[in-house]
């Protein structure tokens, strides 16, 4: 055999370093995509306006419902008594009182938004009580979703010496007319006078001010989707699946009570969450189907059922695209009602 001439070694060597370069590059795509977690959270009491982020709102959000929660407790009544003194005067003071109520599948949440004269809102009341009265977002116990929204509205009220006449509701993206017509129903036979409906998908771009992007709601009983483009919703759909079927899935592979589910979720999250990943992507297998030809806008993700560490990650990894998760995910889509209200 020939030995190697001077004029095949550099060859050599140019085809080693190309093999090289491409291994490199294919290493360097098959890193898997990472959600964009926003859990930066505002330090302090500060007030929140149009434009400012979402992440200050729903901190604020945060710091109130937790006091609400408390709210009579012997371990927090000094506490709460203060803050509730000071919400107050931020509702003699303001200029526009708005109102969300989120009828959802496990609980009900009712947020109450401030508006000073400069246009900054300020959550002064966030509370939720257990209802069980909605079914895939559909009133299925109108007594009991009325008497629910109706607590929470006389709580409200008392708590912060005003009486609150008007309020936005939501309901699940593509249900049936009169079923969204029951939401507002329900509303209006607990006391409000005026009510005004909006879409969940909606209410959470209301929340994240997202321009270019896709809203995913993902509630207790179906999967709300909607795409924006320079901040107009052009496509919204929505389907079965959310954060019930995902306790199911749990509970079935645990041996546990449905009812117990969620509990074991909060509490044993490394334990559930590969339980839950085959949930997590027919989640994602839905937001791909209803986001054909939208696949280069990023994710925002809303809804408590994804609450899940890791959940972001799952469906970046699952979908190939930008996700982008959000602090207290539970609370975006009732602000986002509140800030729909008339």
């Amino acid at each position: 055999m020939p030995p190697a001439t001077s004029a095949t070694r550099p060859r050599r060597r140019r085809s080693d370093l190309a093999q090289k370069q491409a291994r490199e590059k294919q290493a360097t795509q098959k890193q898997e995509p990472r959600a964009v977690d926003l859990q930066a959270a505002a330090e302090g009491p500060t007030e929140t306006g149009p434009g400012r982020g979402p992440e200050e709102l729903l901190a604020q959000a945060a710091e109130v419902a937790q006091v609400v929660a408390g709210h009579g407790r012997s371990d927090l009544a000094g506490g709460a008594a203060g803050e509730i003194a000071h919400w107050q005067e931020l509702v003699r003071a303001s200029t526009a009182l708005r109102v969300g109520v989120d009828l959802g599948t496990a609980s009900c949440v009712l947020v109450v938004l401030a508006t000073d004269d400069a246009g900054r809102e300020r959550p002064v009341w966030v509370d939720s009580y257990a209802s069980g009265a909605l079914r895939d977002g559909v009133v299925v116990d109108f007594a009991k979703a009325t008497a629910t929204v109706r607590r929470l509205k006389e709580t409200a009220e008392q708590a912060l010496g005003v009486e609150l006449a008007s309020a936005a509701t939501a309901y699940p993206p593509c249900i049936p007319v009169k079923d969204a017509r029951a939401c507002t129903y329900v509303c209006e036979s607990a006391g409000f006078d005026e009510v005004v409906l909006v879409d969940e998908v909606t209410a959470a771009q209301r929340t994240l001010e997202v321009r270019d992007g896709v809203v995913v709601d993902v509630g207790g009983g179906s999967t709300g989707v909607g795409v924006f483009r320079d901040g107009e919703l052009v496509k919204l759909d929505d389907r079965p699946g959310g954060g019930h079927h995902l306790d199911l899935m749990l509970a079935g592979a645990m041996g546990i009570p449905l009812e117990d589910a969620e509990p074991y979720k909060r509490t044993y999250p490394r334990e559930s969450f590969p339980l839950l990943v085959p949930g997590l992507q027919r989640i994602a297998e839905n937001v791909r189907a209803l986001t054909t030809g939208d696949e280069e806008l990023p994710l925002h993700l809303a809804g408590g059922a994804l609450m899940i560490a890791g959940a972001g990650d799952v469906l970046a990894k699952y979908l190939e695209r930008t996700v982008v998760t959000y602090p207290h995910p539970l609370l975006i889509t009732p602000i986002g009602i509140a800030r729909s209200a008339a």
